[in-house]
């Protein structure tokens, strides 16, 4: 920025930060909320809109209209990007926030399959294709606008409120959930009351604009925009800055596609692993999420305020490191916590399918194979299994061995799950001693450090990687295309494999897959020693100690 324009700015007192601070995050609170809501409800979502014979394919349905969302999440981030570096961030952000709120309303107004047949799923991805939108634009709005008033010794403190709240959607999402259940009786619950927490959305959305119109615009955005340094074409010059594709690369591998699998692995897979595969009581499930996530709020601030004084790489590096490490460990144990019986059995009485034609495709409505549908049914079961190489139509559990081949449909799940009951499975929801809820909460604790070791600083470091002028779409665009594709389809990419391989574990590997990658990336393009601002840089020195 010119020193004109520099001298134009205004420090903002400290109430003043505050307010930002608290509008901005609660705006993030409510707008994660909208998204996560979704996700929250699956099942149940599943049900209503995208029902199937195949369990599998129902709930994959439900991910891939998930993913649907995160996939326009970039195209968002231009759109909003364009409009945040042109017109300002304030009003950017309350235009998404508003668009946020009436399409998640909408999802909780939309008659069920079962009314209005393949309107209703077509209805639901549009919705959620505004809701993505949506959110491609508010994250990088909020972040800046954060950012752009903080002092630079505690950008990273200030910022990480912003990271936190994310987590505080996903937070209010569970408890709204589950106040929902307690005061509406289950069966009503089950037609009707899930649609609540999508008709709250209104409400929220009154709130969050409320508060955000209380704002005034950011003061690096006015300097610039009374000195005449606003940029005409902010998406072409976040192509053509120099240095800019390099540090766009590394944002996106190396930054967003370590913090958000992370972040992900985290909360949803942990969530879809206990409600699935192990078979927990879903109350049970949703208070341990609950809990969890509460407490995980405060580590990203601890971790954005540590940013300040050791940088935003170490984190980032620390983060990932661990991951690949923990990741499978943490959720080993949670599983043998959550439901040992299952391990046993599954040790004591493994399940092998052989046959002709043995393949299974989640995708699939009616399965091509006798074989096929026997896999089908037992991953619907949630039962590990492998496959033999004999081509007798059987199913083996432990020593014993049946004949599949001839079972009728509308019976073959129930017979199945007959015979592995008399081996010892069970099938029954858990619920776990209060010592195992204790020590899952802890490993999902666990999993929120290595969250927020790769989260905390990122709204910081991303604000100091580029331009103000084109700050917005700078940002905007590599991590809504990281956390779009990388992190919005890791749901449906896990449960893939998951349905694919008969292994409630194996869906880790795609997390692993891009943190490794990322970790490459982040170690060679973020540059060690304290934070910086980008007009503190120069001319991309290659060892400055943030990407010019």
């Amino acid at each position: 920025m010119a020193e004109g324009a520099a001298t134009l700015q205004r420090e903002p007192t400290e109430k003043e930060i505050r307010l930002v601070i608290a509008a901005s995050s609660a705006g993030t609170v409510f707008e994660w909320y909208d998204f996560f809501i979704y996700g929250t409800l699956a099942g149940l979502i599943g049900a209503a809109f995208f029902p199937s014979d195949n369990e599998t394919l129902e709930i994959l349905l439900v991910w891939a209209g998930f993913a649907v969302g995160f996939g326009f999440r970039p195209l968002g981030a231009i759109l909003f990007g364009f409009l945040g570096d042109r017109l300002g961030r304030k009003y950017t952000f309350l235009v998404t926030v508003t668009l946020m709120g009436i399409a998640t309303a909408g999802v909780g107004l939309i008659p069920s399959a079962a009314s209005i047949g393949l309107a209703a799923p077509i209805i639901v991805i549009c919705l959620r294709i505004l809701q993505g939108l949506a959110l491609g634009g508010e994250y990088g709005g909020a972040a800046i606008y954060v950012a752009e008033h903080a002092p630079p010794e505690k950008r990273g403190f200030y910022t990480s409120f912003i990271q936190a709240s994310v987590v505080g959607g996903f937070v209010l999402s569970i408890a709204v959930v589950i106040a929902c259940r307690a005061l509406i009786p289950e069966q009503d619950f089950l037609d009707w009351g899930w649609r609540i927490p999508f008709l709250l959305s209104i409400i929220l959305l009154f709130i969050s604009l409320w508060m955000r119109l209380k704002l005034s615009e950011s003061p690096v955005f006015q300097a610039m925009k009374a000195a005449g340094e606003t940029s005409a074409n902010p998406f072409k010059e976040s192509l053509t800055y120099p240095g800019n594709p390099k540090r766009i690369f590394v944002a996106l591998f190396g930054i967003t596609g370590i913090l958000t699998t992370i972040w992900y692995t985290a909360f949803f897979s942990g969530l879809s692993f206990l409600r699935g595969p192990m078979r927990v009581d879903e109350s049970v499930v949703e208070w341990m999420l609950l809990i969890a996530g509460t407490i995980s709020m405060s580590f990203y601030i601890v971790v954005g305020k540590w940013s300040d004084r050791v940088g935003r790489k170490k984190p980032i590096i620390i983060g990932a490191i661990a991951s690949l490490a923990l990741l499978f460990p943490i959720f080993w144990g949670i599983g043998s916590l959550a439901n040992p019986g299952l391990e046993q059995s599954a040790r004591a009485a493994p399940v092998t399918v052989s046959g002709a034609a043995c393949e299974y495709d989640p995708f699939a409505e009616v399965q091509a194979s006798p074989c096929g549908r026997a896999l089908q049914d037992l991953t619907a079961l949630g039962v590990p299994y492998s496959i033999g190489e004999a081509d007798a139509a059987e199913v083996t559990i432990g020593s014993e061995s049946y004949s599949y081949e001839d079972l009728p449909d509308e019976t073959r799940r129930a017979i199945i799950q007959a015979w592995l009951k008399t081996n010892g499975y069970d099938f029954a929801r858990q619920t776990p001693p209060l010592t195992s809820i204790l020590g899952i909460i802890g490993l999902l604790l666990v999993l929120g450090v290595l969250s927020a070791l790769t989260y905390g600083s990122v709204a910081a470091l991303l604000s100091e990687m580029f331009p103000a002028k084109i700050r917005y779409s700078s940002m905007s665009i590599p991590y809504h295309i990281g956390a779009g594709y990388l992190g919005g389809f890791l749901p449906l990419i896990a449960g893939y494999i998951v349905a694919m391989t008969g292994n409630a574990y194996s869906g880790l590997w795609y997390t692993i897959a891009v943190v490794g990658f990322g970790l490459i990336v982040a170690w060679w393009g973020l540059p060690d020693g304290p934070p910086r601002d980008f007009k503190d840089s120069g001319q991309d020195p290659p060892a400055s100690p943030v990407l010019p």
